[in-house]
């Protein structure tokens, strides 16, 4: 019971602290609001990347051309047999008959060339579709595929698809990278901006050590006063995020420029950054303000 009460006496004279040092706790509200809304900006730009290379990684196939002459049992033989190697998410079977037809419907030219062809006389190849569960190793699965049997030849876009696994592996870690770093720099931004609030006050301080304050019972004031800065700093940035990405997605249709470019779907995912935005601005207000306590005021 008593632990209730000295939380809640804490939690009412850091809302009396933050109004009657009114202007110096605008100033590390706006701190902590400008930084937030960087940091959110760099996450929500960060996760769409993720998401669109996790998507592309999705889609990239590997397609298996097979030999004509291979039979129906052949075939089913084979779908098994690729069934069976790891690293596998799905085979699909396209016939040659089911390729050509959708070539004619896309084109006059070739609809006229391939009209007189039939299921014996056409060059064109039954075809497996293989997605893989780890797009790193697809080359190794594209080998095993290869040396298979009746397997004429494979092509997953080689080359290509190792240097996009690359670039988006380099994206993410420096998407990691900036909003780390973003975090960190508001970390000590609020920091300092607290330490003025606290350097004024060292007469208050002064007077809380003469009365026989411990150094304990000093600081936790000042963290739940970082606690509320951080907080009441979250704010707008939250308000922004929430409504600003909606706002966003529906504008562009949930997609950037193509539709490969898809954006993420605002629900569940504004919510989850607000809460990281909040979550940092409680935890950055309560190290600024017991760092600035403990390292500049010698407490």
């Amino acid at each position: 019971m008593r632990m209730f009460r000295i939380f809640f006496r804490n939690i009412r004279d850091s809302f009396k602290s933050v109004f009657r040092n009114f202007s110096l706790s605008i100033a590390s509200i706006s701190c902590i609001t400008i930084t937030l809304i960087v940091v959110s900006i760099a996450i929500i730009l960060s996760d769409n990347v993720n998401n669109f290379a996790s998507l592309v990684e999705k889609d990239v196939t590997i397609v298996a051309f097979i030999d004509n002459t291979a039979t129906k049992q052949d075939l089913n033989i084979l779908e098994n047999k690729i069934n069976a190697l790891d690293n596998i998410a799905t085979v699909e079977f396209e016939s040659k008959m089911d390729i050509m037809k959708d070539m004619m419907e896309s084109s006059e030219v070739l609809d006229n060339i391939m009209s007189g062809w039939t299921e014996e006389d056409t060059p064109i190849q039954d075809t497996f579709l293989v997605k893989v569960e780890d797009i790193e190793h697809i080359g190794d699965t594209a080998k095993e595929i290869k040396d298979m049997e009746l397997v004429a030849s494979v092509k997953y876009g080689e080359g290509m698809v190792e240097q996009l696994i690359s670039v988006f592996d380099i994206v993410r870690k420096i998407s990691v990278i900036i909003v780390a770093a973003l975090i960190v720099v508001t970390a000590f931004l609020i920091s300092n901006t607290i330490k003025i609030t606290i350097f004024s006050r060292k007469r208050e301080i002064s007077i809380m050590r003469l009365v026989g304050a411990s150094n304990l019972n000093i600081k936790i004031p000042f963290i739940f006063e970082g606690l509320l800065l951080g907080i009441l700093g979250s704010i707008i940035p939250i308000v922004l995020t929430t409504f600003g990405y909606v706002a966003l997605y529906k504008h562009f249709d949930g997609q950037l420029f193509s539709p490969f470019i898809r954006l993420i779907t605002p629900e569940p995912f504004v919510y989850a950054v607000s809460g990281i935005l909040l979550l940092i601005g409680m935890i950055v207000g309560m190290f600024g303000s017991w760092r600035a306590v403990k390292k500049h005021l010698k407490i």
